[in-house]
């Protein structure tokens, strides 16, 4: 699961549980506990502190509870946006203010969601089509808020799959010089300060989806990685890289599938094999 900062929630806010269905009270206690959330347990129908900020609940025990923010939770193995709306309603209460989500493009995209000018999520996706996912589970928990995406000009081919991605959502997305927006140190933390930046840009929108194209360059370094991948093994053809770059399949499953094509066993470390580059 992506990581997401959880600092800075207003002083004495918390999040209650309210469910009496044991697996999910489980889960989230364990969940609270994991991203360090003060919370609170209750049955559904409790009369509610003032200091609860959000409360989370069963779709089926929704209607049991009053309070103005009330989450319901479903089998989420990705609760990223989950936690964006926790973590908004512990720093801003109940606003409906505009939510930025800064992209900084790449194989495992950097992201920061704003609101009121404040981070309230941040951290990677697990590849360039993760961020339309995404976006469409904010949009689900945030139903009366308007989004806007902005997304760095860097690394075309990221880039144009991100913004591929999200225009089903129909939500307006800004292409950012992001020059500058790159600190250095680690490569997570190193991502998702350079979206915080990006977010706080503004650029013209993009409208309809662009033409991917993939130049030799970027072909030939995703053969490079399989060859490296598969431990010298073989590189996989320019165009299995060509479908690997524009999202038809991770680099990780076009090594498998070449591995099983030739029936290889996996690489073993310190070993290296001769390399059999394929046809094109």
């Amino acid at each position: 699961m992506p990581y997401i900062s959880v600092d800075g929630a207003l002083p004495n806010r918390r999040v209650a549980i309210a469910t009496r269905n044991p697996a999910l009270y489980a889960d989230l206690v364990a969940w609270m506990r994991e991203i360090r959330v003060p919370s609170i347990s209750v049955w559904p129908g409790d009369r509610l502190p003032s200091a609860v900020a959000a409360v989370l609940t069963s779709p089926e025990e929704v209607a049991l509870i009053r309070h103005p923010r009330v989450l319901a939770v479903v089998d989420e193995s990705d609760k990223t946006a989950l936690l964006a709306a926790v973590r908004h309603a512990l720093a801003l209460g109940g606003s409906a203010d505009e939510l930025i989500v800064g992209i900084d493009p790449g194989p495992r995209p950097g992201y920061a969601v704003l609101a009121a000018g404040l981070p309230i999520a941040e951290g990677n996706m697990e590849n360039p089509e993760a961020v339309g996912r995404f976006g469409s589970l904010l949009r689900r928990r945030f139903p009366g808020h308007p989004i806007r995406f902005r997304v760095g000009r860097g690394d075309p081919v990221a880039r144009d799959r991100i913004v591929t991605s999200l225009a089903p959502l129909h939500r307006p997305v800004e292409l950012i010089d992001e020059r500058g927006t790159t600190p250095k140190g680690k490569r997570r933390l190193r991502d998702a300060t350079a979206a915080r930046a990006i977010a706080g840009g503004s650029g013209p929108v993009v409208h309809g989806e662009p033409r991917l194209a993939v130049t030799a360059g970027e072909i030939t370094n995703v053969q490079r990685m399989s060859r490296e991948g598969s431990g010298g093994s073989f590189t996989i053809s320019k165009t299995v890289a060509s479908r690997v770059l524009h999202g038809e399949l991770t680099l990780a499953e076009a090594i498998a599938a070449e591995r099983a094509r030739y029936a290889l066993p996996p690489p073993v470390a310190g070993l290296r094999r001769r390399s059999r580059a394929e046809p094109s």
